[in-house]
């Protein structure tokens, strides 16, 4: 890539599958605290206070944990058709137009080496309050809040099996820039975080340590400040929900950061990266040794060994 490519706009939604599916929409919902716009037979669909689209968060049952699809809305129709092409063009599996649903219209579906599913789309349903108490009070937010509800949809994790492959394909398909990663001593790469637009990251892979395949690592919503998310952590105590770790401050990315696992087992986070962007058209990522990753997180924490190992759908054991 000679320059940035915005043919997508941002990360718009994840679908995530739960085989606990009202423990986990009464965690998303009372606990978490996102909003639910909408529900079908299979299918809840949450979003934040200031997503704009109808949905950020798919809920829907399933066998097992994990993640259904993530979803990318374009720039504008030309630009969808743009990245239709290259996609099309490129050596990924594509799996073509698919009927949208609740929150948008048609979509075009393609594969990552690993198995995730990924869409991109231009039609969308702009979420309208259906009660008073929903609206905002100011014309510039989406809808109205309450106690420390996350403010959007940050980004979602990703495992696989070769970063370096993932990379390519995240370059080639989406147009992505890569911000930040992790140069292992093996000459693998650890970690790379990825950016569609100025945000610093909206989504990331990191190298799957479980023997799974196609794997979620975690979903993140957004807040305001760190106090929102020291207030969460109170409430996740309050409600017996896992802390998994945090909070604290991650060395890649200075994000703020707390992760606990909703009641099916799926990773989610809630986190803070503060006013940081990235304005360079020429931004050259920041390298981070495998060195420099032994010295912990920002301030000191090391990394609880669950985050390397604890992914969904759960790898499953010999002899089950």
């Amino acid at each position: 890539m000679t320059e940035p490519c915005f043919d997508l706009a941002h990360l718009a939604h994840v679908e995530m599958y739960t085989d606990r599916f009202e423990e986990s929409l009464d965690f998303f919902t009372r606990i978490y605290g996102l909003k639910l716009s909408g529900m079908d037979e299979n299918s809840a669909y949450l979003r934040a206070w200031d997503d704009y689209e109808f949905h950020s968060l798919k809920l829907t049952r399933h066998h097992t944990t994990g993640v259904g699809h993530i979803a990318y809305r374009a720039s504008s129709q030309a630009a969808l058709m743009r990245r239709v092409k290259a996609i099309e063009e490129s050596r990924y599996k594509v799996i073509g137009w698919v009927d949208g649903d609740r929150g948008h219209g048609k979509a075009f579906r393609f594969e990552d080496p690993f198995g995730h599913v990924f869409e991109i789309y231009w039609d969308t349903v702009w979420y309208e309050a259906q009660e008073e108490a929903e609206k905002a009070a100011l014309k510039n937010t989406a809808s109205a809040f309450t106690g420390a509800a996350p403010r959007r949809l940050d980004h979602l994790n990703l495992l696989s099996e070769n970063v370096t492959d993932f990379r390519a394909f995240m370059e080639t398909c989406l147009g992505s820039r890569v911000t930040e990663m992790i140069q292992l001593d093996n000459g693998r790469l650890g970690g790379c975080w990825f950016t569609v637009n100025n945000k610093t990251y909206d989504l990331a892979c990191t190298e799957e340590h479980g023997g799974g395949q196609g794997r979620l690592h975690h979903v993140t919503y957004a807040t305001d400040q760190r106090e929102d998310i020291l207030r969460a952590a109170d409430i996740f105590l309050q409600n017996g929900v896992h802390i998994e770790t945090g909070p604290h401050k991650h060395a890649v990315q200075g994000t703020f950061f707390l992760y606990v696992w909703e009641p099916a087992g799926n990773r989610v986070e809630l986190a803070n990266s503060g006013a940081r962007l990235i304005l360079a058209p020429d931004w050259q990522p920041v390298v981070w040794t495998e060195k420099d990753r032994k010295k912990g997180q920002a301030w000191g924490l090391k990394t609880i060994e669950t985050f390397h190992t604890h992914g969904t759908p759960p790898v499953e054991t010999k002899g089950h």
